[in-house]
């Protein structure tokens, strides 16, 4: 699959993701939560483009396996950033020109919007470096590189303004893309009150 672009998936070991949900779900919802996320965003993925999972253990390498995706695991989990790296590593292996990063606590994510953003993000003159923000803050839940070395990772609280001073160090040109499959993702309890309206308006036939 050389000359595609891949989509590397960062998936974390489901028993520890998952921590700031403490206050509203129990251990084993918030390990369920994780695992449906995962699994979604796996799946979804790998119907898009060439997907590899970058894997925080054997919990998280036995999900990719169970959406059919290779994994890649990691010594142990140091966060997203150094889990990134791997990624960007792993398909620059395998002769990837652009690579982007997903995040795997995405409920909403569809082909739909991820075909957008790479249809967005490949049209863009190289280098490039594309965000997604995430909805209500300023981190950022995907990430394309195009090429796929030469770029410091920024993940973290108040990740896009970081990615944006990184791009110009890097002379690369930025660009946010605003999609709304992408936008929430699951860190605190109310993102599991906006996630339960958004359901609800779909399930009345309103869009969300």
């Amino acid at each position: 699959m050389e000359g595609r672009t891949w989509i590397a998936v960062l998936v974390k070991e489901p028993g520890s993701a998952k921590t700031r949900l403490a206050a509203a779900l129990t251990p084993a919802e918030r390990r369920s939560l994780a695992e449906e996320c995962a699994l979604r965003v796996l799946r979804t993925a790998r119907g898009v483009a060439p997907t590899l999972a970058v894997c925080g253990g054997p919990e998280a390498e036995r999900l990719a396996a169970s959406a059919g995706v290779e994994a890649v695991v990691e010594d142990e989990q140091r966060g997203q950033n150094p889990a990134g790296a791997r990624g960007l590593e792993a398909v620059a292996v395998r002769g990837a020109p652009a690579c982007l990063l997903l995040s795997a606590d995405l409920p909403l994510v569809d082909a739909e919007g991820l075909r957008r953003l790479l249809a967005r993000a490949d049209a863009e003159p190289a280098p490039v470096a594309v965000a997604v923000p995430a909805l209500g803050r300023t981190g950022t839940n995907a990430l394309y590189l195009r090429p796929v070395g030469g770029f410091a990772l920024q993940f973290g609280d108040r990740s896009l303004p970081r990615f944006a001073a990184e791009a110009r160090r890097a002379g690369r040109r930025f660009a946010v893309h605003d999609e709304p499959s992408l936008a929430l993702d699951l860190d605190e309890p109310d993102d599991l009150v906006t996630l339960a309206g958004i359901r609800d308006r779909s399930a009345s036939g309103l869009h969300p």
